[in-house]
């Protein structure tokens, strides 16, 4: 199982594939094995060097209780370190939910490791204060069981395995980086001057999240969006039948932009 170490931090990775490099980074309370689960890694595996990333706090990578490990410089950090153990000089990144805020931070420090950007779910913008004590921290505080059967009444039932995953998890490494989240200022300033393709995408019905990816968008010259009608958060994600067209299309032009193959 390969490992980085970034500043005393393990981090935990898998390569799938060859072809151009790719990063997929999930979201949060997840892993790298929602996009085993989804159908990302089949259907990319083919064409492009996967690198999948089991971010700070989750997965088989290390999980410190310290706030302070959890700044998004830090998160974003643990991409570079696996592109540099593993000789890439640039990469494009797909990331979902807390990996496309992870791709926003990366877009605004670290451009020129970067071909494109495919952001799912995320928006740049400064949370707002108190959201994620409510939305996580709380139900953390109160078992992951109690996390897993209220996300199950806002978004649906959700499959054994990610269950199974959400599980898995160390509740007091989730609450050290959902507070820390709140703390991360907004991210728009720079998007205006960003000169990498971008493609972001939202579920119609993923409150707040359509929204800020929609908005962001707009920002970036030049950039794409896709949006799902009637999806949530977490049906957009795993609806990879839906996603994966456009993402393919968007690849291909990017990769090969004189012939779009």
């Amino acid at each position: 199982m390969p490992y980085v170490d970034n500043s005393g931090v393990k981090i935990h990775y898998e390569v799938e594939g060859a072809g151009p490099p790719l990063i997929l980074q999930h979201g949060f309370t997840s892993s790298m094995e929602s996009w085993y689960r989804n159908g990302y890694v089949d259907a990319l595996q083919g064409s492009y060097r996967l690198i999948l990333v089991d971010s700070r706090g989750h997965g088989a990578s290390e999980k410190p209780h310290d706030l302070a490990a959890y700044t998004y410089e830090r998160r974003a950090s643990d991409d570079i370190a696996v592109l540099d153990a593993l000789d890439v000089p640039r990469a494009h990144y797909f990331g979902y939910s807390m990996g496309g805020r992870i791709g926003f931070v990366l877009a605004q420090t670290a451009p020129e490791r970067f071909t494109s950007f495919i952001i799912g779910g995320s928006g740049p913008f400064a949370r707002v204060p108190g959201s994620n004590v409510a939305r996580y921290v709380v139900p953390f505080q109160k078992g992951m069981e109690y996390y897993v059967a209220q996300r199950e009444q806002q978004e649906g039932p959700l499959p054994d395995w990610q269950k199974a995953m959400i599980l898995a998890n160390d509740p007091q490494a989730l609450i050290a980086a959902a507070l820390a989240s709140e703390q991360d200022p907004g991210r728009d300033a720079t998007l205006g001057k960003l000169d990498v393709p971008c493609l972001l995408f939202a579920g119609e019905a993923d409150t707040g999240a359509y929204e800020d990816a929609k908005r962001s968008a707009g920002l970036i010259p030049g950039a794409s969006f896709v949006s799902f009608p009637d999806l949530n958060h977490g049906q957009t994600n795993r609806r990879s039948d839906l996603v994966l067209p456009h993402v393919q299309s968007f690849l291909a032009r990017v990769s090969h932009p004189a012939t779009g193959t």
